[in-house]
């Protein structure tokens, strides 16, 4: 009996960072495919090499999954995306043929999770204000507890707007700290907050009670601009608005005159709405804003999760099991 055919599109310098030799591997006994991946543009130009390919492999800065590429793949039977959001590869077309999509957007979870409860637990301790201000003025300043307030990680109160798989991810890692947990998201029930451990509020409310805001929203049309200048200005003294989402979340502009005025308030801001910012941006001068360049998802030995995941789901696929990550047209329109 033969082996179904498989194939990787991604463009080569992602190829082993995903999918790493060992882990690919792992699938030569059950797939025929190439040692090699081929590119995105590649592909566009040879066609013929989807023609018998049963099981598709792909991932950040893949190929669209479009009609001219299904048109070509007559045999395709499952698709496993090794990165986050499929927003910019799926496809009308493609979901009308019910193929089979999973997706590493739970591998990606992890480190973006991870990385921001640390933020959470340095915001706790206000860390990057004490840094900054032992920079400036080289010296220790006197405690002085009404006029620093530092919340720490003791019966504080964290606030998580969208309770996806990042938001829940998080939320679980909490548990290592005595903190309460709020949350806003429309699409979880009473019964789930209660199961997570979460109070569910209004987003006025979360802002207004929380040491340390996290946002984990993904960019729709209903999320654009969600987060306003007068959610932020409302926020306690000394608290800290972490985004690791998207930049477009936040009105920016807004954002920027709040933090203008209250310099006891921290933003820290991974995602930015254009990426690089523009030399001049205000973001780059403001003393209470601290800025990384989107680096809270998986990079260098981190990505081998992603591909992982989908050596595990294609595994799953063979013997004929229910897929862990597939994701649905319906699940993905409310997806980052």
């Amino acid at each position: 009996m033969s082996k179904p055919k498989g194939l990787f599109v991604i463009e080569p310098n992602w190829f082993d960072l995903i999918y790493a030799p060992g882990d690919r591997e792992r699938l030569r006994p059950r797939v025929d495919f190439p040692d090699r991946a081929i590119s995105p543009g590649e592909i566009r130009q040879n066609l013929h090499l989807l023609q018998d390919v049963e099981l598709l492999f792909s991932g950040w800065w893949g190929t669209n999954l479009d009609q001219t590429l299904l048109n070509a793949a007559p045999r395709l039977q499952a698709v496993f995306f090794g990165g986050g959001s499929v927003r910019e590869v799926v496809t009308n077309e493609f979901w009308e043929r019910e193929i089979p999509l999973s997706t590493a957007a739970a591998a990606n979870a992890v480190p973006v999770a991870e990385f921001t409860l640390a933020q959470i637990i340095f915001s706790l301790k206000r860390v990057w204000w004490h840094a900054r201000e032992l920079q400036r003025t080289r010296t220790y300043l006197p405690y002085e507890p009404e006029g620093r307030r530092v919340a720490g990680a003791y019966k504080s109160t964290i606030g998580l707007v969208s309770l996806g798989l990042i938001g829940r991810r998080v939320r679980e890692m909490l548990r290592v700290l005595d903190v309460r947990v709020l949350a806003y998201d429309p699409f979880v029930t009473g019964e789930e907050a209660q199961a997570l451990g979460v109070e569910l509020v209004s987003l006025e409310s979360l802002f207004h009670q929380s040491d340390v805001v996290s946002l984990h929203t993904p960019l729709l049309k209903a999320t654009e601009g969600l987060i306003t200048g007068q959610l932020i200005a409302g926020m306690k003294a000394g608290a800290t608005l972490i985004n690791t989402a998207r930049g477009a979340i936040i009105r920016e502009d807004e954002m920027i005159d709040v933090l203008r005025q209250r310099r006891d308030l921290v933003a820290l801001l991974d995602v930015t709405r254009k990426e690089p910012l523009e030399p001049d941006s205000p973001l780059f001068s403001l003393p209470n804003v601290f800025l990384t360049p989107h680096i809270a998802g998986s990079m260098d030995g981190e990505c081998r999760r992603m591909g992982e995941y989908m050596i595990d789901e294609a595994e799953r696929f063979l013997n004929g099991e229910t897929l862990q990550w597939e994701i649905t047209r319906e699940s993905a329109a409310i997806l980052a």
